[in-house]
């Protein structure tokens, strides 16, 4: 099952509009408005700006994507990160409240707040209890259980949901797969040697198309259950190094990969695959985009971008 904005509500607030999720809801969804776009913007932290913002034009739902994200950064700036993640939600739940917002609010958490878990546990659900190992996966964390105390006392719908790992056309170098496909179409053009540097390849993820990310996104603003969090991903466990491949093999360029101690995570997790029942239960959601289109359209985007 598929669902647009247009069957959601007239206006759907996106806060995080410039991060590659929200330019892509912004793209997909015509009634969909950034928080950025409103008189001035606002500092999600900022709560006098945000019932400003929101005042000027009241939104029917909320999609809350403002976040810093890059984990790396979180160990360096733990501080913000929480204001941000977590007060940051906090603020924008008051403002909402204040203005009399009555409709359903999707706060996106992280997949990476269940930690490492067993072999013999996956695919990951959600009952499993969240062992958060960064100060990203912990400010989100913290924000997740902010909102479900929000849906049980406060006077409006909220759902959560715990996205795994999201890949497409648009997506920062900061993320390994689109940088990849960056270092290759580089490669490709001779704007760099042959050698394709990368961090750790043989961890494995559970990859979601971005596309198939906001379907269940807009599916879960129509009808999410108020209180429930669910995962979003495609089920699939691969390896960064079976996509890394396919990658190579789409640009057809001839590089050697070489390790790069630099590009390790601190507290990685070596296995990550996830379970979509619950959604795909409550909503009919399920994942239509094949990898290899994904990874194609990721190429094709960044030798699009340099070759201009």
């Amino acid at each position: 099952m598929n669902a647009t904005a247009e069957s959601i509500a007239s206006d759907i607030l996106i806060t995080g509009d410039t991060g590659f999720v929200g330019r892509r809801a912004l793209a997909a969804w015509p009634t969909a408005y950034g928080l950025s776009s409103l008189t001035g913007g606002a500092d999600i932290r900022d709560k006098k700006a945000l019932v400003k913002c929101l005042s000027e034009r009241p939104p029917a739902a909320v999609l809350h994507l403002a976040a810093l994200s890059f984990v790396p950064d979180s160990f360096d700036s733990p501080e913000t990160t929480f204001e941000v993640n977590f007060l940051g939600t906090l603020r924008l739940l008051e403002a909402l409240a204040e203005t009399g917002f009555t409709g359903r609010f999707l706060f996106v958490g992280t997949g990476d707040a269940y930690g490492v878990v067993a072999p013999e546990a996956l695919p990951i659900h959600e009952g499993l209890p969240l062992r958060p190992r960064n100060p990203y996966a912990v400010s989100k964390a913290a924000a997740e259980a902010l909102c479900y105390q929000w849906s049980q006392t406060g006077p409006f719908k909220i759902v959560m949901v715990r996205p795994f790992n999201h890949i497409g056309a648009g997506q920062a170098t900061t993320f390994a797969i689109s940088n990849f496909a960056h270092q290759l179409a580089e490669i490709s053009t001779g704007l760099r040697p042959p050698i394709l540097h990368t961090g750790n390849i043989d961890i494995t993820r559970d990859f979601t198309d971005v596309a198939d990310v906001l379907s269940a996104y807009a599916l879960l603003l129509a009808s999410g259950h108020s209180g429930e969090v669910y995962n979003v991903c495609s089920g699939i466990e691969r390896s960064v190094r079976s996509l890394l491949e396919r990658l190579i093999d789409i640009s057809n360029v001839g590089a050697k990969v070489t390790t790069d101690p630099s590009r390790f995570r601190p507290a990685e997790q070596p296995r990550v695959c996830a379970s979509y029942e619950k959604l795909s239960r409550h909503t009919g959601w399920h994942p239509k985009v094949p990898i290899d289109e994904t990874l194609f359209n990721l190429y094709r985007y960044w030798e699009h971008e340099i070759g201009k």
